[in-house]
């Protein structure tokens, strides 16, 4: 999926449970196939145990509240093939927000407002789903060291939900 879009001139950026809604890690009860889910975090791993068939972390993720925790457990699951999961993880985590946002209102008007914007991760030590630099380096015009797939998902989300 390539959902960046180079005509963004404005940005969104978050990090952090204390940046709007925008976090993976932001507790936002949303139910999906009738399973409730606490995060967008829990649901991102708990889609990455089913892929690879890890029933043992799949439970342990579904019963875990700690975002943090839920990503450590999302790191051991048996079977994991990198190219596998990055084939479809931008997927998951973009089903998993639609459910997030369209469950829970004031966050969906949080999202809504960054229109007109590149949401960003700006995630220091993530370089995949982040631009691996902060918020105060990128606005400082330094190159960004990730692929913000976050925020990316993100901007693509709001884009679509603005046309319905």
């Amino acid at each position: 999926m390539n959902i960046w879009n180079p005509g963004y001139s404005k940005f969104t950026y978050f990090w952090g449970k204390n940046d709007g809604p925008f976090s993976q890690w932001v507790t936002s009860y949303f139910v999906i196939d009738n399973i409730e889910y606490c995060t967008a975090e829990q649901y991102m791993m708990a889609q990455k145990a089913i892929l690879f068939q890890d029933e043992d972390q799949l439970l342990a993720i579904m019963k875990e509240t700690d975002p943090r925790k839920q990503k450590e457990l999302g790191k051991q699951v048996s079977n994991f093939v990198k190219s596998e999961w990055d084939s479809v993880a931008r997927n998951v985590v973009y089903k998993g927000n639609y459910a997030k946002y369209t469950q829970n209102p004031k966050m969906l008007e949080s999202l809504m407002k960054t229109s007109e914007t590149l949401l960003v991760e700006a995630s220091p030590y993530d370089r995949i789903w982040g631009i691996g630099i902060d918020a105060t380096a990128a606005r400082a015009g330094k190159p960004w060291k990730g692929t913000n797939w976050l925020g990316e998902v993100l901007t693509k989300l709001r884009e679509n939900l603005e046309m319905k």
